[in-house]
């Protein structure tokens, strides 16, 4: 059994739910309505998004992914 290490990033909707997404792992996301939740549902998540992972001969040894420095907010206007 390998163990891996993966950024995550949280946010919250308007609807006060929250939000964690996996950079490193294509359309690996989650949501739930605690912080609590929302940690034992995104680590399923990764697991799930593994095993598909391993199963299409995908799954890497060491997944490379940037040091996470800051999540922030950047206002545009178009």
């Amino acid at each position: 059994m390998s163990k891996y290490n993966f950024n995550i990033i949280i946010e919250q909707d308007e609807d006060g739910m929250y939000i964690a997404t996996v950079p490193a792992l294509k359309s690996c996301y989650t949501q739930a309505k605690s912080i609590d939740e929302l940690y034992i549902r995104i680590k399923e998540v990764i697991e799930l998004c593994l095993e598909v992972e391993e199963e299409h001969k995908y799954l890497k040894d060491d997944y490379k992914y940037n040091k996470l420095i800051k999540a922030d907010k950047v206002e545009v206007s178009i």
